[in-house]
Parts: C-alpha cells; structure tokens; sequence
C-alpha cells in the first residue's frame, strides 16, 4: 500500500475548494460567471435571476466561493460587481492531487 500521508496533506489543501466546487448552486453561479463574456462582472441581482435564490442565499454563496479564490469583486459607487478570478493555483494542487490518486490506484491495480 501506498504511502498515503502526502495525499492525506494534499487532500486538507484543496478541501475548501472542493466543498466551493462541490455545491450546486454555486456551480451555477460559476457558470454564470464564466458566461460574462465581457469580464465586467456580474451584480448580485443578475445572479438571481441565474440562480432562483434570495439575495442573502446567493450573498453566502458568493462568500463561499471567495474564500475559496474563485471569485472576486470590484466595487462601483455602491455596487458591486462579482466575477471569476485568474488564479490557478487550486486547480493546479487539484490536478497534482487527482493525478497522485490515479497513481496509487493504479499501481495498486498492476499488483
């Protein structure tokens, strides 16, 4: 068997990403987000009509999501405007992370 301490370690890494990926609704405000094509953002009551929740729902997802350094914002005046971030590096320790497991799995399928 594999020694599982480092996947263990890159697991706690991406947990927090995974839970921000792993909702329904957030996923769907993704989606939204990657809609925008003109990368000027999205309003929170434009997300409502994407999503079908309340402005305090959606408030806490996008919470979520910013946690996870997905998201971000800018603010104009009063508004403000939500939309994806270009930072990878989560993706990148999911990717690393998936690739270790395939690894394992399949060095345990050849034995």
């Amino acid at each position: 068997m594999a020694d599982l301490t480092a996947l263990k370690k890159e697991f706690s890494e991406v947990s927090d990403f995974l839970i921000a990926l792993g909702d329904e609704k957030r996923q769907a405000i993704i989606l939204a987000l990657m809609a925008d094509k003109a990368c000027q953002g999205i309003r929170v009551g434009d997300l409502r009509e994407t999503v079908n929740l309340s402005r305090p729902a959606i408030s806490h997802h996008l919470k979520i999501l910013r946690e996870a350094k997905l998201i971000d914002y800018r603010t104009d005046g009063t508004k403000n405007y939500y939309y994806l971030t270009h930072e990878t590096n989560k993706i990148e320790q999911l990717q690393k992370l998936l690739t270790n497991v395939t690894t394992i799995i399949s060095q345990e399928d050849s034995k």
